[in-house]
């Protein structure tokens, strides 16, 4: 089963991602700790990444697609991934689907998790207190946010008009947004 939770910064993909992969026992696949983790191992890709992430914008979508076919040939993501964030943009969005049509695979569900931008920041600045991410701060995230609104946001029309997409409204406790993504993943 693959599956894609789409959001803005901030809107609970990571928190319910990790539960939901858990739960159905598929590696989750989030484009930015792999980046991140790509930056801290000083690989060609991180060295490339760190600058557009810390100016807040979006990892070209050739490096993301490179990522993201790399982490599908991988064995444990033979029965399905939970995609965190990853289809940004609606080339991701079109190079995605014809990966996984190239193994013989749709995506499954489309979750876009529905926060108020005023949550997202608050949230956003507890995170950053608690981790300490260099992209998370103010100026980052606004910059983020611009670039989300600006190329992430049509891929929810893009997925809207396939008919994929399941609305959730991410504000309140985890243990009830989970239990509402549970309901429409259907285990």
């Amino acid at each position: 089963m693959d599956i894609l939770l789409l959001g803005p910064p901030g809107a609970g993909k990571g928190t319910q991602g990790a539960l939901l992969a858990e739960r159905l026992g598929l590696p989750k696949f989030a484009t930015g700790d792999l980046l991140r983790d790509a930056v801290k191992r000083g690989t060609p890709v991180g060295l490339r990444a760190k600058a557009v992430m810390e100016a807040g914008q979006l990892v070209s979508d050739e490096i993301i697609m490179g990522v993201v076919r790399d982490e599908l040939a991988k064995p444990e993501a033979r029965n399905g991934v939970i995609f965190d964030g990853v289809v940004r943009t609606i080339a991701q969005a079109d190079g995605v689907t014809a990966l996984l049509t190239e193994l013989g695979r749709k995506m499954d569900h489309v979750l876009f998790f529905d926060v108020p931008d005023q949550e997202i920041l608050a949230r956003i600045e507890k995170r950053r207190g608690i981790e300490g991410r260099a992209d998370d701060d103010p100026a980052a995230v606004a910059t983020r946010l611009q670039a989300y609104r600006a190329q992430t946001a049509p891929v929810l029309d893009w997925y809207r008009s396939r008919g994929q997409v399941h609305l959730i409204q991410a504000v309140g406790d985890v243990k009830a947004i989970a239990a509402t993504v549970q309901g429409i993943i259907g285990r």
